[in-house]
């Protein structure tokens, strides 16, 4: 049977993980699918992350139009369509994570794909993270104020998880193809079968993106050095036989998800701990 309390337990904590390490901070939020109503899910009234702490905070609502079951639930967040279209497209999915984090919008801004670098990321796969524009999907009245505050907003977002194969897919598919999409000057949606595996995943991309931009400025200054240069992504050496900045490939990026998504429990344990041992965060379920 499935546990309710201990899905609004994790949510709680999933809350408090992604504020600790920074993929959130007052603003950004995590949602779960409901484990007994899966045409529901739940996610915490308008609050910062961090200060989320009783079943009292969390709300539930409908995934087809995103308004709570309770009409005198607490005010929600404005993009909770990002949330609930993810749910409507992908039934199988569980768990999804909106962040702002300022190691990943650079790429959501800059015009640099965001790739997987290192072994931690292979759910990022070996293309680049799409990139999703709301600006393209405005109507005539609507504020430009990069918020997906419509249905309409939050299902052209859904479809930027698919390949251009599987968007018109018959039946429609279940999982999406991408694991994270970026948001064009805003900042990046990541989803999952689970709250922990949703967790990975944002607090991954967050450290993938540190790594490449740290290993791009490393590159940049190295082949400033005469004799030492290499167009990054092309495999090219400089005189000094060192290869240029490269993604995984993606047998790399395949494989390295299947072994390191199979340790999850290990860093979900050390999170867990360090929350519950952080005065900020208070989880009374």
């Amino acid at each position: 049977m499935v546990n309710l309390t201990q899905i609004q337990r994790d949510l709680i904590s999933a809350n408090h993980i992604l504020h600790f390490t920074s993929v959130l901070d007052a603003y950004g939020h995590i949602s779960a699918r409901h484990p007994i109503d899966a045409s529901t899910y739940l996610m915490s009234a308008n609050m910062a992350p961090a200060l989320v702490s009783n079943a009292s905070n969390l709300v539930q609502y409908r995934v087809n139009d995103s308004m709570a079951v309770d009409p005198d639930a607490p005010k929600g967040y404005i993009e909770r369509y990002i949330h609930g279209e993810m749910y409507k497209r992908y039934p199988d999915i569980a768990c999804v994570v909106h962040s702002h984090s300022e190691d990943v919008l650079p790429y959501a801004i800059a015009g640099v794909p965001l790739r997987a670098v290192y072994h931690m990321a292979g759910f990022l796969g070996s293309d680049p993270a799409p990139l999703y524009d709301v600006e393209n999907s405005y109507n005539a009245t609507e504020p430009h104020d990069l918020l997906i505050r419509t249905p309409k907003l939050g299902e052209d977002l859904a479809k930027t998880f698919l390949t251009k194969t599987n968007e018109s897919a018959d039946p429609p598919v279940s999982m999406p193809d991408y694991n994270v999409v970026l948001m064009r000057r805003h900042g990046f949606t990541t989803a999952a079968l689970d709250i922990q595996t949703a967790v990975f995943q944002a607090i991954f991309t967050q450290s993938n993106a540190k790594a490449q931009t740290t290993a791009m400025l490393l590159r940049g200054a190295f082949d400033g050095f005469p004799g030492n240069e290499a167009s990054a992504w092309t495999g090219a050496t400089g005189n000094d036989g060192i290869g240029a900045f490269e993604p995984l490939t993606a047998q790399q990026a395949q494989d390295c998800e299947v072994s390191i998504g199979a340790t999850s429990d290990r860093p979900w344990g050390l999170w867990l701990k360090e929350v519950e041992n952080d005065s900020l965060y208070t989880n009374n379920v």
